[in-house]
């Protein structure tokens, strides 16, 4: 009997060049993501589907795969010696629907920077424990999206591993770590039941404050969600700071967007969407819209399985200057013959180690 993934097709469909899968099989495929997140995402490999199927691990030691820069150490005989930097960079790949696309092989990827290509020397898709930070929205503008949202962080929450640390900062006038790193969802769940919706938005003072928590994080994998209407009109710090503040970091950014329809109320909201996909997508994450409110634990529960559901590529740099100058990444894919057109999600560069 043929296996295959809740609510999704298996490869020898794709390339048969069948049909695409009705509406009424792709709505049963998110509901049967949330399904999935709760069984640990045990589905075959080598298949895409909106459940966001787990292919298989293929090399690199879970504690060592994740970081952006990682100094290789090496102990011999006359004591520890300092190999060369490693570069590592964390993907997502997606077919036209937006499901993620898994199983995929080294030799599908290639790895460019600054335009010059790179030799893949490691190579995992193995899911490993992450430090993740959520940033939420308390502003006024949230509070008639403020119970569906609060549902979504929760559902978020619930998708943790074992091995998994969470920390929560709100915003509304200002920024405010709500709780530290801690691996209990109990924890975190009991601190937004006691929250409310009210006062401005610093969005910006929110991310800046989530990304220096990240300093703190105990696993090498780090994400930040924010989960925000968008826009900013009362922070201290700038758009280029926390521009500036995430290149420098190696955190993934994702946000729940939850974006008004129709006239916005101020520039802030107009340039809301916009911002947080460009923040976004410069650290290799995306920006979930959200029209209909009852739709946030669904799109909660993709960003979980996305995040465990990552390629690593690993390379050391051919350009071997300790300058400190921005170095360029762009990662591209051999797809397997016949495929549909994939997408692919990296961050952008990194900064070269200095002297």
């Amino acid at each position: 009997m043929e296996r295959r993934p809740c609510g999704g097709r298996p490869w020898g469909d794709l390339l048969s060049g069948s049909a695409t899968p009705p509406a009424g099989k792709v709505i049963r495929g998110v509901a049967c993501a949330v399904a999935i997140a709760f069984l640990g995402f045990l589905i075959p490999a080598f298949s895409y589907a909106q459940s966001d199927a787990v292919a298989p691990a293929t090399a690199a030691p879970a504690n060592s795969s994740q970081s952006d820069t990682t100094r290789v150490i090496k102990k011999t005989g006359k004591g520890i010696k300092m190999d060369v930097d490693m570069t590592l960079v964390n993907v997502t790949v997606t077919d036209p629907y937006g499901r993620l696309v898994t199983g995929l092989e080294q030799n599908n990827f290639r790895v460019f920077e600054d335009n010059g290509e790179q030799e893949i020397v490691r190579f995992s898709s193995e899911d490993v424990p992450i430090s993740i930070g959520v940033v939420f929205d308390m502003s006024g503008s949230m509070a008639d999206k403020f119970e569906k949202s609060r549902l979504a962080a929760v559902q978020f929450f619930k998708t943790a591993n074992p091995q998994d640390e969470f920390c929560l900062v709100d915003f509304n006038d200002r920024a405010q770590l709500a709780s530290p790193f801690t691996p209990s969802v109990e924890e975190l769940q009991d601190r937004l039941m006691y929250t409310s919706a009210h006062g401005q938005t610093a969005m910006f003072d929110g991310l800046y404050l989530g990304l220096s928590q990240m300093k703190g994080a105990q696993n090498a994998k780090k994400a930040l969600l924010i989960i925000s209407d968008g826009g900013d009109n009362h922070s201290r710090y700038s758009e280029n700071d926390i521009r500036k503040y995430l290149k420098e970091s190696d955190v993934q950014l994702y946000a729940i967007g939850i974006f008004d329809q129709g006239e916005y109320k101020t520039p802030e909201e107009k340039e809301g969407p916009e911002l947080l996909t460009e923040l976004t997508e410069m650290t290799g994450g995306r920006t979930f819209r959200v029209d209909n409110l009852s739709e946030l634990p669904d799109v909660a529960s993709k960003i979980s399985m996305e995040l465990r559901n990552q390629y690593v590529l690993g390379y050391r740099p051919a350009n071997r200057a300790r300058d400190g100058k921005w170095r360029k990444i762009k990662v591209r894919l051999r797809p397997p013959k016949g495929l549909p057109p994939l997408q692919v999600f990296s961050r952008t560069g990194y900064f070269a180690p200095g002297h």
